[in-house]
């Protein structure tokens, strides 16, 4: 099985097909997602609060995102992977780009 990619999405939103997505932090349930047919897995910097127990997202880094991002990939086969970038990962729009 091949992993999506931008021009399956991109041919699937000009087919007017729907295009699912969740989330998940790590492979037993990026695994699940992937059997149920989810299109898209997103590792949301939610998961400072929902996995680490934090008051907010703002303690989560980039290195935590890497983490669970390497779960996620390892859990599924099929669905394209999205990854947050986490509160102030970056100083300037620019570096964003």
């Amino acid at each position: 099985m091949t992993r999506l990619n931008l021009t399956d999405l991109r041919e699937m939103k000009a087919s007017q097909t729907k295009i699912t997505m969740l989330t998940s932090y790590d492979a037993s349930f990026s695994k699940v997602l992937d059997a149920a047919g989810v299109d898209i897995i997103l590792v949301g910097d939610s998961l400072g609060t929902v996995v680490q127990g934090h008051e907010s997202t703002v303690p989560v880094t980039v290195d935590d995102m890497i983490y669970h991002c390497r779960h996620v990939l390892r859990g599924s086969q099929r669905a394209f992977v999205v990854i947050d970038m986490p509160f102030m990962s970056y100083a300037t729009p620019q570096q964003a780009a």
